[in-house]
């Protein structure tokens, strides 16, 4: 596993019975986890302090408990970037902090280019991996088809001071974007997606990621430049793991100057030392 470093504004304080408590800033949160599978004793006095708990719906969403007032939104920090905290009635928080395990390679390799990158980051939630990228030098096309998600990966931007950066913000269907750019001539040098596992389109459409990402991979191949930096495919399928992941691009990827690695990110527990798997995520770097 490639545990997310780097932290000081967010903390997995502690995680069991299904639960991890987590320090935001300085509001602790607790949230439910399917992958907190052990029932071992509580570690931590911040249990009976958390500020708002997030509890499951038997018929399906769920609601936040808030013990202590709780601002709408607030700013933390990963280095030099900042951006929003936005508890949602669907438990998320408006950032994934494991995926700073892979804002640090995304920042290596385009400051390690020695040349100029253009990022497609499809499905770009809150824009976080935008923001790391335009921050190494980059250009970024940050694609997503929820327009809340876009203004709130703008508001990131503003608050990291790379409103003025060179971005597109896009909101649209992934695919059909893709498809279009495609047929416009546009090419990228790398590529960020984080598909999710399931979803439905504005038409009903089906998305499921076992059987639709090899189709969605084979058309975003065809916007990338004839020598790209790197893919990143993250997944939180279970069904799917990061290995298969990585077969999939080796199917489209032969040339020995590509490198593919496979791996679980995930976040570290203070109260234990140990890990939690928190998704899949599987690079091809260009390291010809």
């Amino acid at each position: 596993m490639r545990p997310a470093l780097n932290w000081e504004e967010y903390e997995l304080i502690d995680a069991t019975k299904g639960k991890r408590l987590e320090r935001w800033g300085n509001t602790i949160l607790v949230r439910p986890d399917p992958q907190v599978i052990w029932n071992t004793p509580r570690n931590s006095i911040y249990w009976d302090k958390a500020d708002a708990v997030y509890h499951r719906s038997s018929s399906g969403g769920g609601r936040w408990e808030y013990i202590n007032s709780v601002p709408k939104e607030w700013t933390i920090s990963w280095k030099d970037l900042h951006f929003l905290v936005s508890p949602t009635n669907f438990k998320h928080t408006g950032v994934f902090p494991e995926q700073a395990a892979n804002w640090s390679v995304y920042m290596s390799l385009i400051s390690n280019a020695h040349r100029p990158i253009k990022v497609l980051n499809l499905f770009g939630y809150t824009g976080i991996a935008t923001l790391a990228c335009l921050k190494a030098g980059a250009s970024v096309c940050h694609v997503d088809a929820s327009k809340g998600m876009v203004m709130q990966a703008k508001k990131n931007s503003a608050l990291s001071g790379l409103q003025n950066s060179h971005v597109r913000w896009i909101v649209d269907d992934c695919k059909k974007f893709v498809q279009r750019e495609y047929r416009r001539g546009n090419h990228y040098d790398a590529l960020i997606m984080d598909p999710p596992s399931y979803g439905r389109g504005p038409s009903g459409e089906i998305w499921k990621l076992e059987n639709d990402l090899y189709d969605f991979v084979q058309e975003c191949v065809k916007v990338l430049s004839p020598d790209p930096l790197f893919i990143a495919i993250n997944t939180y399928t279970t069904g799917v793991s990061a290995s298969a992941v990585g077969y999939l691009l080796s199917s489209f990827f032969s040339q020995n100057s590509y490198k593919i690695k496979s791996e679980e990110i995930g976040l570290c527990v203070s109260s234990t030392g140990l890990a939690l798997p928190c998704g899949n995520t599987t690079l091809l770097i260009n390291e010809g």
